[in-house]
């Protein structure tokens, strides 16, 4: 009889996902084809789609997967290497019924995890818990052997990206930096079809990540990026995370620009042609890209972090674009609604080869705050949200301006500090931004006070970064 345990810390709020062979290990694999492959078959469902990153642990983790899946009885279409979102895709054009990435995303080399849809819909949160509660009790279909059929999809993925270029025969000089990610070949094969110069760096596909992390939003791993858009005199610069589903830009003058920051330059874009459009974005954006989506017509909705309940709420309300600070994207604009930075990058080119104006010169004129990073700190898991209610009782109390969508979000003169519980850490995450640094500093202190109320001492908010 089939029963299986897995590690305590591998059950994510948006993901599976462990060190490979301390936390995760193929049996973990099988396991989640099982499982998994057990409630689609159950719901009717007979088609399944997998792919994986270039992870060196990818190889028997998708094979150990793909084994639980045909276990179900199920007809597996296996993607191979590529990005998230061209899994995505698949599941989309193919009209399978579930789908699993087995990657570790924007986590270091000896991380592997996987990312699942059911029924067109994230599978997240509970439904991740109950893999686990499922796998315990052996509650799987009996037993039948399915199939397994090798698709290649990739040159109809990037056909189809292309399809939505809107920037016409004007061409930009842009730096793309793969991160030796799991992009590399599909990233070659579209910026081929688009106008204009482009320069790929790290394009081989390497799970060792040999030249820097695979996150875009952290400024340390752009340098190489930031140099050679200075040394080719490059309109921008564009960086993927490990699976490409999570998007980092470096305008013209090797500056950063953050998640909510590009999130504006979409925006504006979609609002000219569809006034009132609803932008979403998760609670740790700024102030001035809410500001700014009203200022531009549209209608501004501040939602819970996480992408898996972005795409839900974005599936609630009809939106069509969305996103959050961590670099992930969602057009449901021509696009399927799910999060993919090769997809956002053509859009983003096609706004840019249309204006008059520069990438540049729009992260210039946007209002300047100072805000601190995002600042994580330790809370146990049996306390950290109990926190998070304690702040916002005694701020509710108080009369304060409270938002608590995703935690505590404060609104004072000075500006905004967020307050949440991780979902996925016993970690309490904080941030702050002002319209001046004596603001800043008030902002912090009213923070630190609801700490130490609640018997926490005060996080390092060092980090606190102007221009932003």
């Amino acid at each position: 009889m089939f029963t299986h345990e897995f590690h305590p810390t591998s059950l994510r709020e948006y993901d599976i996902r462990g060190i490979v062979g301390r936390t995760l290990h193929p049996a973990d694999a099988f396991a989640i084809g099982r499982v998994f492959g057990s409630i689609i078959a159950r719901a009717g469902g007979t088609t399944v789609a997998v792919g994986r990153d270039g992870r060196l642990s990818g190889a028997a983790m998708e094979a150990a997967l793909v084994d639980g899946l045909m276990r179900c009885g199920l007809r597996v279409l296996r993607m191979g290497i590529g990005p998230t979102p061209m899994l995505y895709y698949l599941n989309v054009a193919r009209g399978c019924d579930g789908a699993v990435q087995v990657t570790g995303s924007h986590n270091p080399p000896d991380y592997n995890g996987f990312k699942m849809v059911l029924k067109g819909k994230p599978f997240f949160g509970a439904d991740i818990q109950r893999i686990g509660s499922m796998a315990r009790a052996g509650d799987v279909v009996a037993e039948s052997l399915g199939s397994v059929e090798d698709v290649a999809i990739a040159d109809e993925y990037v056909a189809r990206i292309l399809r939505d270029w809107d920037g016409g025969d004007r061409g930009l000089n842009v730096v793309w930096d793969n991160g030796n990610g799991a992009a590399g070949d599909v990233l070659a094969r579209l910026v081929e079809h688009l106008p204009g110069s482009h320069h790929v760096l790290f394009q081989e596909v390497d799970g060792r990540f040999p030249n820097h992390h695979p996150d875009p939003t952290v400024p340390a791993n752009l340098t190489a990026l930031v140099a050679a858009v200075a040394e080719r005199n490059a309109d921008l610069g564009i960086a993927f995370d490990g699976d490409a589903d999570r998007i980092g830009v470096v305008d013209g003058a090797g500056q950063m620009m953050f998640g909510d920051q590009l999130l504006i330059v979409l925006a504006r874009d979609l609002i000219a042609r569809e006034p009132g459009a609803t932008i979403i974005a998760d609670v740790k954006a700024s102030q001035v890209l809410f500001d700014e989506v009203a200022r531009a017509g549209g209608t501004p909705l501040m939602w819970k972090t996480g992408h898996s309940l972005i795409k839900a709420k974005m599936a609630e309300t009809g939106c069509k674009l969305a996103g959050e600070m961590s670099g992930h994207v969602f057009f449901a604009d021509r696009w399927y609604g799910f999060d993919d930075a090769l997809y956002a990058a053509v859009r983003l080119l096609g706004i840019l080869a249309r204006s008059n104006e520069s990438i540049t010169a729009m992260h210039a004129s946007m209002p300047r705050v100072v805000n601190t990073p995002e600042v994580r700190f330790d809370c146990d898991d049996t306390r950290k949200f109990a926190v998070v209610s304690e702040v916002a009782a005694r701020l509710k109390a108080a009369g304060a301006d409270v938002n608590d969508t995703d935690g505590v979000r404060v609104r004072t003169t000075d500006g905004w500090w967020l307050l949440r519980a991780s979902n996925t850490q016993a970690v309490l995450v904080a941030r702050a931004e002002a319209t001046s640094s004596e603001g800043l500093e008030r902002l912090k202190a009213a923070l630190v006070s609801q700490l130490a109320a609640s018997g926490l001492h005060a996080p390092d908010f060092s980090g606190a970064h102007p221009g932003h």
